[in-house]
């Protein structure tokens, strides 16, 4: 093993150990740092929905998978992977167990904070044609070490407010620099197709019960109906329709797990008129029933 290999896994270890010891139990944790939340797994686990908001996560232990529609993306502690924009997909944790647990951190990306470091650095200008919206690359000492100081503010809290801000801008900084970094840099570009279909996302992520006009979108995103639907499945990997249904289902199954609510309520109060189609759609997406789904994601809590 190599120096370098050395340095990075007595790194990850601390990383891990760090998030080991603020998290104890399993789940998503909030932190004195408001952009910065812990993970933690102590088993593997069925492929579960979530929403990704534009963040980078690192991996100080285990290994996870997300699917992005038929997509996967697979990464661990000698990787990191960030999403650029708003984006449903499924995750899996693949290796964790009681000993030795999944731990991971996600720090939230704040477009405008792109659009500053773009404004005050040589960087060059992203690619034009609009790129996926999720991607793997490989971690580096440097933005290892960067993680790792914003860690260390957590036994310092007195401190966060004046270095946290200084630690995410470095890691930023990092990413936008990164082999990668492109496809990030389309977040600060003002009137890139990637920014637009952004904007788009954001209204879908918050209307999603609402009927859906591609039209209004394109119209919204100031392109031709076909430019938007070809620019959308550039940055999503899925259509329009397709990105609605999986915010659509993926509410209807938190709200069948979490507020224990049945079939038909949680169909219709995410935007389903027809319990069938809402049905049909939910298993064609997570291979079982509503009903069915609901028993067994409560079976495994």
């Amino acid at each position: 093993m190599g120096t370098r290999d050395l340095a990075h896994d007595l790194g990850m270890a601390e990383m891990a150990e760090r998030i080991e010891r603020a998290t104890r139990t399993d789940g998503v944790h909030a932190t004195a740092i408001g952009n910065v939340r812990l993970a933690r797994a102590s088993h593997s686990n069925v492929p579960m929905p979530a929403v990704f908001e534009p963040c980078v996560c690192v991996m100080a232990q285990g290994s996870k998978r997300v699917l992005l529609g038929e997509e996967a993306y697979v990464y661990d502690t000698a990787t990191y992977i960030v999403a650029s924009v708003d984006l449903p997909v499924m995750g899996c944790v693949l290796e964790a167990t009681l000993k030795r647990p999944y731990l991971g951190l996600a720090l939230r990306i704040e477009p405008k904070e792109i659009a500053s470091i773009l404004l005050h650095t040589a960087l060059p200008p992203p690619a034009a044609a609009p790129a996926r919206g999720l991607y793997v690359a490989r971690t580096d000492h440097g933005l290892r070490d960067a993680f790792l100081r914003l860690l260390r503010l957590l036994d310092t809290p007195d401190d966060i407010a004046a270095l946290a801000p200084l630690a995410e801008r470095e890691i930023l900084y990092r990413l936008l620099k990164g082999p990668e970094g492109w496809r990030l840099r389309q977040m600060g570009a003002a009137q890139s197709h990637s920014k637009r279909i952004a904007s788009a996302l954001a209204w879908l992520k918050a209307h999603y019960a609402q009927p859906l006009r591609v039209a209004d979108l394109a119209k919204g995103a100031n392109m031709s109906a076909s430019s938007f639907h070809a620019h959308f499945r550039a940055v999503t990997a899925m259509s329009p329709l397709q990105y609605q249904k999986h915010l659509r289902l993926q509410e209807a199954r938190r709200l069948l797990l979490v507020e224990d609510s049945d079939a038909a309520t949680a169909g219709h109060r995410v935007g389903y008129e027809s319990p069938s189609q809402f049905s049909r759609e939910y298993s064609r997406l997570f291979g079982v029933s509503p009903a069915a789904d609901a028993r067994r994601l409560r079976d495994a809590s």
